[in-house]
């Protein structure tokens, strides 16, 4: 039986979230510059995205760009924002195709104008999609996302549009970038790094985390399946006892 066919399809997690580590390190072992490494992380991007959809995931959530991303050399940065042009571009089949809908979380203001309007594009045109929703993290950090929503839930509390005892989880959910999103079930990140890197603070709160020294341009859906069914051979107690679950 291969790994596909071991997966649980009644227990998958509905919203999967992934820190795509590691393609510096990969051009770097090739003999290649980093951008090289970022240009081949992008068919692992279409291979996980085609597969997540394949088995069922509905909510897959992808960390492309972070704020601290933009303190990287100019050249870098500006190739990235021309692949993420050019990924829209070439995936938007892709994405009608699998009845893909995209989204798009963090200061997209802070985007090139050019990727700004191809990702508004791509977002329009698949709007109407159902199978699974792709969330790119472009320009976000987590600790900027908390902070936004602070100074949105004091403005309507400012406004008397909310008391300071009607505030609560899901209120701070509904002013998240995530307001349409459930928590994450499901974090992995690639490259053999364990750490969050400020990333869904708040939304992983309960999730499992899997950690795996494949760099991101090597990961492929035998390295997706590997995570889905370590996660679904944990137990998931949410502050419980086993035999309280039992």
């Amino acid at each position: 039986m291969n790994l596909k066919q071991q997966i649980n399809n009644t227990q998958l997690p509905q919203h999967l979230a992934i820190i795509m580590d590691g393609n510096g390190r990969w051009a770097k072992k090739q003999g290649f510059l980093r951008v090289k490494g970022h240009e081949r992380g992008s068919k692992a991007v279409r291979e996980t995205v085609e597969t997540c959809a394949e088995i069922g995931i509905k909510n897959l959530t992808l960390f492309a760009f972070s704020t601290e991303n933009w303190n990287r050399p100019k050249l870098e940065v500006k190739t990235l924002m021309n692949l993420l042009v050019s990924s829209l571009k070439k995936e938007i089949n892709t994405l009608m195709k699998n009845n893909i809908k995209l989204n798009a979380i963090g200061c997209l203001d802070n985007l090139p104008n050019k990727a700004k309007k191809e990702l508004q594009e791509v977002i329009e045109k698949t709007s109407s999609n159902s199978l699974m929703t792709l969330t790119l993290a472009l320009s976000y950090g987590s600790r900027e996302e908390l902070v936004n929503t602070i100074k949105s839930i004091a403005k309507k509390v400012q406004q008397e549009e909310l008391t300071i005892e009607e505030i609560n989880d899901d209120i701070v959910n509904k002013n998240l970038y995530t307001h349409n999103l459930p928590d994450v079930d499901l974090l992995i990140r690639t490259s053999g790094e364990q750490r969050i890197s400020n990333f869904l603070l708040w939304q992983i709160a309960y999730a499992e985390l899997y950690f795996t020294p494949t760099l991101w341009p090597d990961f492929r859906k035998e390295n997706l399946f590997e995570a889905i069914l370590n996660y679904q051979n944990r137990e998931r107690r949410f502050g419980k006892t086993s035999e309280q679950l039992s």
